[in-house]
This record gives C-alpha cells, sequence and structure tokens, in this order.
C-alpha cells in the first residue's frame, strides 16, 4: 500500500538557504509583556528583588536596581511606609536574548513601630539600593532612689 503525495507547483526550496522562523522565545517574551501590561496596553510597573534585614541598631532594606542612576530612583517616606520608584531605561541593540525587566518599578513595605523616620539614609552602590531605617532606642526600666 503507498501513501499519498501531497504536490505542489511551487519548486522545493535548496537545503543550503536560511530561513527567517520565529523563536519560541519570541512568543514568550510577547506572553509576558501581555500579561504585564495594562487594558490600555500601557506597561505596569514591577517590583525588583529585596531583601529585609534586622539589626539591632536598624532595619536595612536592599533593593536589587542594576543599571539605573541615582537620579531615576526616588526613596519616599510617609505614614510609616517606605516606597522606592523609579525606572529602568530599555538599551539600544539587537539583542539574541532579553531576560531583564525595563520599564517602571516600585516597592514599597509597611515599617514597624519604633522607628526613627527622621534618621532614614539610602545609598546606591554595585546595583543594590541599600536603605537604612534605624530603630528608636527602647525605653529602659530603671530603679529611682527615693529620698
Amino acid at each position: 500500500m503507498a501513501f499519498p503525495v501531497l504536490r505542489t507547483t511551487r519548486t522545493p526550496r535548496p537545503l543550503h538557504t536560511w530561513s527567517p522562523v520565529r523563536s519560541p522565545l519570541h512568543d514568550v517574551a510577547e506572553l509576558q509583556r501581555l500579561l504585564t501590561s495594562g487594558a490600555d496596553g500601557t506597561p505596569q510597573t514591577w517590583s525588583p528583588a529585596a531583601d529585609v534585614r534586622e539589626t539591632d541598631e536598624e532595619y536595612v532594606v536592599e533593593i536589587e536596581v542594576p543599571g539605573v542612576k541615582r537620579e531615576d530612583i526616588a526613596v519616599d517616606l510617609a505614614d510609616g511606609k517606605l516606597t522606592v520608584s523609579g525606572e529602568v531605561t530599555e538599551r539600544e541593540g539587537h539583542f539574541r536574548r532579553r531576560t531583564r525587566r525595563t520599564g517602571q518599578f516600585r516597592y514599597a513595605a509597611t515599617l514597624p513601630e519604633g522607628v526613627d523616620t527622621e534618621q532614614v539614609g539610602a545609598e546606591l552602590a554595585d546595583g543594590v539600593l541599600s536603605v537604612h531605617v534605624p530603630k528608636l532606642p527602647e525605653d529602659t526600666a530603671r530603679r529611682i532612689d527615693v529620698k
């Protein structure tokens, strides 16, 4: 029994020619763009990777922002909420693969009671923004001598 053969009027393409084929990664990137954009197509903000550490003297919030300049980052503190926002700009060029996010980002954390909001400081080094939130000194109980 012979299998049917599909015949076309086109001439077959030689094996040595290159044909532009869409990469499956292109489809994944397009799906990610659709999932992270709003209903009107504008990109939504995303939250960068961050760690919050506590020491005896302070809380330290470390946020990864590689390639972001100091002037493109805003650190705000209001009503016990720390907010870090900024934007990662897209770089020019022909990328073979792109996995880093671009666009506006926003990170927010609610600070615990007992912090000194007047002494909060931030520094940017090696692509990591470190926000230092000092604790208020605890009221220690003490004995009062009666005279």
